[in-house]
């Protein structure tokens, strides 16, 4: 029977470090036979980090995830370029290597979402490209009380889609049909209008902060400050206003109502959100398991080759009632 080690990686309790015990170094095991102690650490501290156990590929990670019971998620409706490994199991985010991802809940953008995300390193990199996280309560809790109830109000995302710019709509939702558009933005409570010019303007209200459905929790859930005009170089902001007008920026972020977010507000949430980042480096076959609600993630700057894939399983969000 497999057994684990526990340890507390640094002083904070995100995330709890679970390694063999002697030499076993029996994954399915783990999973198998630890399943219910890995699910309460999932809950109490919102990731949990396997180390030290054997990955021998892709596949084998695959079906780890895919052990614990539900079928993995397509990566639907994307923000950021990714490529498929294979069945459910997608590259992260291909930013160049230079470049700063911030913290975010995978999806907080949409009303439906992967509850668990895992995250395998096959390859760490040389310098960098950690994969900092935060606790989403303790955000939600350290963020100003009029934010809070600010952002509980609802946002409004607003995207513009081009090959130019940023992703393509095809890309987007990996069709070159309309139709198959506007039958996913009907289901997905997405507003869509298409230009003359054959482009496409989508916007959907959604969470600003959500509820747990499990621990009952409020949580800090959206990705306000990533698609917020502030979150681009100001240089680069400068250039897209210029040149296409404020309205027409690839991604922006609104109130609910539709009125503007003060840039100030958002270097109020960034504050916050630093506050509470854990980091700690890759090391190679490391598994990494966040409840997608109860903690965010990021990516720092690398050098040196750098691979780690993603899946994600159990859809669950507030669409409404069809």
């Amino acid at each position: 029977m497999s057994s684990l080690s526990l340890h507390k990686l640094s002083a904070a309790a995100l995330p709890v470090l679970l390694t063999p015990a002697a030499t076993q170094c029996d994954l399915a095991g783990v999973w198998r036979n630890h399943r219910q102690h890995i699910d309460a650490l999932l809950l109490q501290t919102g990731g949990v980090l396997l180390r030290g156990f054997e990955v021998p590929s892709v596949d084998a990670f695959q079906n780890f995830a895919r052990g614990y019971g539900h079928a993995l998620l397509n990566y639907e409706f994307a923000s950021t370029p990714r490529s498929a490994v294979s069945s459910g199991v997608y590259t992260s985010t291909e930013y160049p290597a230079h470049q700063h991802i911030p913290l975010h809940n995978e999806q907080a953008y949409t009303r439906e979402w992967p509850m668990h995300i895992w995250f395998h390193c096959v390859t760490a990199p040389a310098v960098g490209g950690e994969t900092p996280i935060a606790d989403s309560r303790a955000i939600y809790r350290d963020m100003p009380a009029a934010l809070r109830e600010r952002f509980a109000q609802g946002l409004l995302y607003v995207r513009n889609y081009s090959e130019d710019f940023d992703l393509s709509w095809q890309q987007v939702f990996q069709t070159d049909s309309r139709e198959a558009v506007e039958a996913f933005c009907r289901r997905a409570a997405i507003e869509c209008q298409w230009t003359g010019h054959g482009e496409l303007r989508t916007l959907q209200r959604c969470q600003g902060v959500e509820r747990h459905p499990v621990t009952g929790e409020m949580v800090w859930f959206n990705q306000a400050h990533l698609f917020h005009a502030s979150n681009l170089q100001a240089e680069v902001r400068e250039s897209l206003q210029d040149l296409l007008g404020e309205d027409k920026l690839p991604r922006n972020v609104f109130f609910a109502d539709g009125s503007p977010i003060a840039d100030g507000l958002l270097d109020e949430v960034r504050a916050v959100l630093a506050a509470n980042t854990v980091s700690f480096p890759w090391q190679d076959g490391d598994i990494l398991m966040l409840d997608n609600m109860l903690a965010a993630h990021a990516r720092t700057p690398f050098t040196g080759p750098r691979k780690v894939v993603v899946a994600m399983a159990q859809p669950h969000g507030n669409l409404p009632a069809a």
